[in-house]
């Protein structure tokens, strides 16, 4: 059996109050795995650089002292020509290289807001947005994202509970906007899921030894955190420490009985250990919950393609359209669907989406180029 790898990255919330406050160490395995190539510090995550400071001090003074402290800071992160954030999903930065690259993925967005509104003398609150979770693919690595946003307080109000006077900041579109919910979520927390997204990077990159190391860190900082169990069982996976592998995702099931995606990579290892029937048992469970698991639609449609079935290929990615609207991928293979059909509007529109929610420079060039020769009448 050949699994697709569930490596949440960092924003699929599934903590669990009943989860225990320290570590357990028992899951871990430091022997089997190099030092990391990287340092890896909490210390470092919303530390200011001198080019930070310089900012707030001498580039923001006339803004802050025009529009006051937190409208100041707003209209320096939300206006072009100031800031100029640009949103890119390559790597989670840290609030001194998203400020100092200008760009992130949201999580990076928030902790650089967050380093800014600190060094201000703000508060602020970090929130979970609940809403349906989106989808991204590095290989046959799959990622469930999940959203968060910062809120700022004033200087003179503590921030707790739900305040009329909070200033949310939020940097991406989220789907199912119209119907998400929020809830606050410690620091802790928030550093314990830029810990699992660069251990799940590491892991896409195939750098295990830095993403072993990355969620080691991960789970001690934030215990009750249950991502980074799951993180850490597929990089045993990878790392061919299949008991290792096993005892993660259990924790992680443990922490959070209806986790499909830790489910779904325990059928896989249970299966590489040849615990057949273990493995089978979990996979009717697996199917029970989640049918159509993330990617279900879009394999399908590979293979549709593959078979030149084209008809069935645009319904298939269509249906990873409506349920992950914002992933660019999808889009691009109901162009080329449409493409292959002749309707050339319809592929036009889908490759323009793809370009609009695109998340790194190699992709927007790609779709660019792509409409562009569309656009100029040439279809290959």
């Amino acid at each position: 059996m050949k699994g697709w790898l569930f490596a949440l990255l960092c924003l699929t919330l599934a903590a669990c109050a009943s989860a225990p406050s320290t570590a357990p160490t028992s899951l871990f395995n430091d022997s089997q795995f190099k030092p990391s190539s990287e340092r890896i510090s909490a210390d470092d995550v919303f530390a200011l650089s001198a080019e930070m400071r310089d900012y707030l001090n001498v580039d923001m003074a006339p803004l802050l002292h025009a529009r006051g402290t937190r409208q100041g800071l707003v209209a320096a992160l939300m206006t072009p020509g100031l800031l100029r954030l640009e949103y890119e999903s390559t790597m989670t930065r840290n609030a001194s290289q998203a400020f100092a690259a200008r760009s992130g993925n949201c999580l990076s967005l928030v902790i650089m807001t967050a380093a800014l509104a600190k060094g201000l003398d703000l508060p602020v609150r970090f929130q979970s947005v609940t809403a349906d979770e989106t989808f991204g693919r590095t290989g046959d690595i799959q990622f469930i994202i999940g959203h968060v946003n910062v809120s700022l307080g004033d200087r003179t109000a503590e921030v707790g509970g739900h305040r009329s006077d909070l200033l949310t900041v939020d940097f991406v579109p989220t789907q199912g906007a119209a119907r998400a919910s929020t809830r606050p979520i410690g620091e802790e927390m928030v550093v314990a899921m830029f810990m699992n997204n660069r251990s799940a990077e590491a892991l896409a990159a195939g750098r295990l030894d830095d993403a072993y190391w990355w969620a080691r860190a991960a789970i001690q900082r934030d215990p009750k955190f249950a991502s980074p169990y799951n993180t850490l069982g597929v990089i045993y996976w990878r790392h061919g420490n299949l008991a290792e592998a096993e005892r993660a995702l259990s924790h992680a099931l443990d922490r959070d009985p209806n986790n499909t995606h830790a489910m779904s990579n325990l059928v896989s290892v249970l299966d590489a250990m040849g615990r057949k029937n273990d493995a089978a048992t979990l996979a009717r469970r697996l199917a029970e919950l989640d049918p159509h698991p993330p990617f279900s639609y879009f394999m399908l449609g590979m293979n549709a393609l593959r078979e030149r079935n084209f008809v069935v290929a645009r319904d298939m990615f269509a249906k990873e359209v409506d349920r992950a609207p914002y992933y660019h991928e999808f889009h691009f293979w109901l162009a080329q669907s449409y493409l292959a059909l002749g309707q050339i509007a319809e592929a036009k529109k889908q490759l323009a989406l793809a370009l609009e929610y695109s998340e790194n420079g190699r992709d927007r060039a790609l779709y660019a180029a792509k409409l562009a020769r569309m656009k100029s009448g040439s279809i290959q």
